[in-house]
């Protein structure tokens, strides 16, 4: 709740209303029927008055435009997250949203608001500097550019069969805010933004949040995790009236669901698969490779598979150093990290995303929740610093029910409790598990803890638990050293 909300003793107690209702015969089904679906697709709900799963974007009243628009991407049926979210959405009810990546979690956020926007602009026409109606908050400029385009691509759409346009605006860093503001001033229905950017403008009054009634956050678990828990709160306190808020990750672990459960009203919480897990289209292949033999044997790995391939690396310089090496070697290379200015990440991840290049290398700012089409292998410089960032950066392989494979190279300097995090998910996944790793001394019922939950309750890692959670620790190290949020936003806003 926004800090107004909390001195007035404002509390929402009922969920948002909409127009929308769920079609005669699916109402006419019994309860049973909907568990039924529910337990076919592998969808846990969680929550009061359970809107029903409806297996057709048909179903869920979705007009021609729309629907024609998902047939030329391919989608002609709603995935299990889609079946339950998109009607949970449409309904009005806040929702927490967790499913593997690649699953379609970005369609059951961005067809709702197209469809409550042109509503709107229906019953009454948005006026100059009027807006944003709906508001999406994304943890890189990539994956805001990507949602935007998505919300553009389905509005165009609606337009073309005569439905009313609607505007939506990207509001990111690296780009002039004079752009942004050409849109914001003729009024929009839209924006989605990157937190840093969204907390300028609204800091210096350039856009206003009077009439947003929709907020969601993608990948929310890194977005609260990173501290970013009292921005938010800042952020709830520009709105002048209740919203429907929505909530999207792969990794959401119990310490971000307690969080959410607090920020939400009545929330339904829909969820595919276990918080973490990895999708199991994709091949894991862990790899021993000394520090100085990395750089060559990627060239090997690249032999694995057809292009296109993601190389992910901690730091940018590694980023850079193995741009360098590709180029070198002949290799169609692209490289984007926090460090680059952003026309120049911009026009490597279209270069990409048309296959005018066949490997893309990257820092984690490409690994949440970037969709690009077909990406036949990931490849892991390094091991990530926790288990969460592995599972997103595979997932950018073995989507939308494809294979893929993803590679990882480890070494002695990896610590231990990553690895035995990793040992534990490739088990999960029905994973081959090298012989270094299978010899790591971990027995599953050790991390058994006392609720039976399996593995650390704070971070989701499998292979620890809460009391050794180096994540954990981390963040305590850093609040008793005093170092804020602000400090931590100083050094790492390229890639915010």
């Amino acid at each position: 709740m926004g800090v107004a909300e909390l001195a007035k003793g404002i509390e929402y107690t009922d969920p948002i209303k909409t127009g929308w209702r769920p079609p005669k015969y699916v109402l006419e089904q019994r309860e049973a029927k909907w568990e039924q679906i529910r337990k076919k697709f592998h969808i846990l709900v969680e929550g009061e008055d359970l809107p029903p799963p409806i297996r057709s974007f048909e179903g869920m009243k979705f007009p021609p435009p729309i629907i024609n628009s998902l047939k030329k991407k391919g989608i002609e049926k709603p995935s299990p997250i889609q079946i339950q979210g998109i009607p949970t959405v449409l309904s009005g009810r806040d929702m927490i949203g967790i499913a593997f990546t690649g699953s379609g979690k970005t369609l059951v956020f961005t067809l709702p608001i197209v469809m409550f926007c042109i509503e709107q602009e229906k019953r009454l026409p948005f006026v100059k500097k009027e807006g944003p109606y709906g508001l999406i908050i994304c943890p890189s400029r990539e994956l805001a550019k990507q949602t935007c385009e998505n919300i553009s691509m389905f509005g165009d759409a609606m337009a073309a069969a005569g439905f009313p346009q609607i505007r939506s605006v990207l509001c990111i860093g690296g780009m002039p805010v004079k752009e942004q503001m050409d849109i914001i001033n003729r009024g929009c229905h839209v924006m989605v933004a990157t937190p840093g950017r969204l907390m300028d403008m609204l800091d210096k009054k350039m856009v206003t949040l009077d009439v947003c009634r929709y907020l969601c956050m993608d990948e929310a678990d890194r977005m609260i995790d990173m501290g970013f828990e009292e921005d938010v709160r800042t952020i709830f306190s520009y709105f002048k009236g209740q919203r429907q808020t929505l909530l999207f990750s792969a990794t959401m672990p119990k310490k971000i669901q307690n969080f959410a459960r607090s920020a939400l009203v009545k929330p339904v919480t829909v969820n595919v698969g276990r918080a973490g897990a990895a999708s199991l289209f994709i091949t894991q292949d862990v790899e021993y490779v000394k520090q100085e033999a990395k750089m060559v044997y990627i060239l090997q790995c690249l032999r694995k598979t057809a292009p296109p391939v993601l190389i992910f690396a901690e730091k940018k310089q590694d980023v850079d150093a193995i741009h360098e090496y590709l180029l070198l070697k002949g290799v169609e290379a692209v490289a984007i990290h926090g460090g680059k200015d952003q026309e120049e990440r911009s026009r490597s991840v279209e270069e990409f995303k048309k296959g005018e290049k066949d490997v893309l290398v990257a820092t984690d700012v490409a690994s949440k929740g970037l969709d690009f089409e077909g990406i036949q292998h990931v490849i892991n410089y390094d091991m990530p610093e926790d288990i969460e960032n592995y599972v997103h950066r595979i997932g950018r392989t073995g989507r939308k029910g494809q294979k893929g494979v993803a590679t990882t190279f480890v070494n002695k300097s990896v610590d231990e409790s990553i690895l035995l995090d990793l040992k534990h998910l490739l088990i999960e996944a029905n994973q081959k598990v090298p012989a270094f790793l299978a010899t790591l001394e971990s027995e599953t019922e050790k991390y058994l803890d006392i609720s039976g939950e399996v593995g650390c309750l704070y971070c989701g890692g499998l292979g620890h638990r809460i009391a050794d959670c180096p994540k954990l620790q981390a963040m305590q190290t850093k609040q008793a050293q005093g170092i804020g949020r602000k400090d931590y936003l100083a050094n790492n806003s390229a890639d915010w």
